[in-house]
């Protein structure tokens, strides 16, 4: 019953984002979804006026911005969900770490599991919980959550720690571990921690949604904000951003703008040790499966390395599968005579584990290619390491 009510709040939840994301998705509904847009639409003053206020009460000192004494580097966008900003983080955390820096990545861990109700009144006094401490994977997803557990699993000698107080997790870093360069995942609303450098991404498949505030749309704040940012990432781009660049000119004139899309390399399979090369896909028919923000872009990108994806579920965003669900799934690919099930990596990670499955399955492991302003990217990182003034 708890399962099928998680369900039903999920599908609710995406038929929701699906009408809020996109630029003319929400015309052309029946009254009820009118004015369910329409109370949004009030909410979302009400929401855009305590961001207003809160960056006020931290620009005026009000509410306190904590120092670390040592580098900081917030990666975070303005808009919620689906600019894949995980592999950023991880390009970031590489390159500092091929130059010497000593990396830590601070994240809130959304949607990992939760302590009860008592153990959470006492949470301010815990220690954060290490998802990696720099040498040994310490906690699965579940209890890390997703991201977290996905950068720790592919940066190894990088510390990853999850608390909602990014301050105390960024002090247990600097004193646990001796870092002393904390990339604070999903930080350009976190004005707590003070930055360094803010680097935020925009999607050139959708920018900045349909211009409206959560939860009438997808902005976190409004698309002037966009001033505050020292770096600008445009992520999923082909290279082909004119009209874009053009319009973040008008919002920010000093930030460096980089291009990069997200590169499929390999295919990993979840339960085994084996990798194939993309070519393989080609002329396969598939089945997908995944519970990200922008399901569509995944499909899209099977489809472009040349597969026939005959049947796709999806999920909400951090959905945490259970055998059954993974294992229905399965068996409904199998039953429609497909090669294999394609996954996400970020949805690999929540699979349950199985002794056997029906047909194989695959992960996309796909991470970051700068199309333009590679330049650019590495006078950041040398920045950061202290090897080059900032012009």
């Amino acid at each position: 019953m708890a399962r099928n009510r998680i369900r039903r709040i999920e599908r609710l939840e995406q038929n929701l984002v699906r009408i809020i994301q996109q630029p003319g998705a929400d015309k052309g509904h029946p009254w009820p979804v009118r004015l369910l847009l329409r109370t949004l639409r009030g909410i979302s003053f009400v929401f855009a006026g305590v961001v207003m206020a809160r960056r006020l009460c931290y620009r005026t000192g009000i509410f306190r911005r904590f120092p670390l004494g040592c580098q900081v580097i917030s990666v975070g966008n303005i808009t919620a969900g689906g600019t894949g900003k995980t592999p950023v983080v991880e390009i970031f955390a590489r390159e500092l770490q091929k130059s010497g820096r000593r990396v830590a990545i601070l994240s809130r861990g959304y949607r990992k599991r939760e302590l009860p109700w008592y153990r959470r009144l006492f949470e301010g006094k815990t220690p954060p919980r290490i998802v990696s401490d720099s040498k040994a994977l310490l906690l699965d997803s579940e209890m890390g959550g997703d991201e977290p557990y996905m950068l720790a699993k592919n940066l190894p000698g990088v510390a990853v720690l999850v608390d909602k107080n990014r301050v105390k997790s960024g002090r247990y870093a600097v004193k646990r571990f001796n870092c002393d360069t904390l990339i604070l995942d999903d930080g350009f609303q976190y004005w707590k921690l003070q930055h360094m450098l803010e680097v935020v991404l925009v999607d050139k498949t959708n920018p900045f949604g349909n211009g409206h505030i959560l939860p009438r749309g997808v902005l976190r704040e409004p698309v002037r904000s966009l001033k505050r940012a020292d770096v600008i990432f445009i992520t999923k781009s082909n290279g082909e951003s004119a009209e874009l660049r053009q319009q973040i000119r008008g919002l920010n004139r000093t930030a460096e703008i980089i291009e990069c899309c997200h590169q499929p390399r390999y295919l990993q399979n979840v339960y085994t040790d084996e990798h194939l090369p993309l070519e393989w896909l080609k002329g396969k028919t598939l089945s997908s499966l995944a519970g990200i923000a922008v399901p569509q872009s995944f499909e899209n990108s099977l489809r472009a390395l040349g597969a026939k994806v005959i049947h796709c579920v999806k999920y909400a965003d951090h959905h945490r599968y259970s055998k059954e669900e993974i294992v229905d799934v399965m068996n409904r690919a199998a039953d429609y005579k497909t090669d294999a099930l394609l996954t996400t990596e970020k949805d690999a990670v929540r699979f349950p584990r199985l002794e056997s499955t029906p047909i194989p399955v695959y992960y996309l492991r796909v991470d970051i290619e700068l199309l333009s302003g590679t330049g650019s990217f590495h006078d950041a990182v040398e920045r950061i390491c202290f090897k080059k003034a900032r012009s």
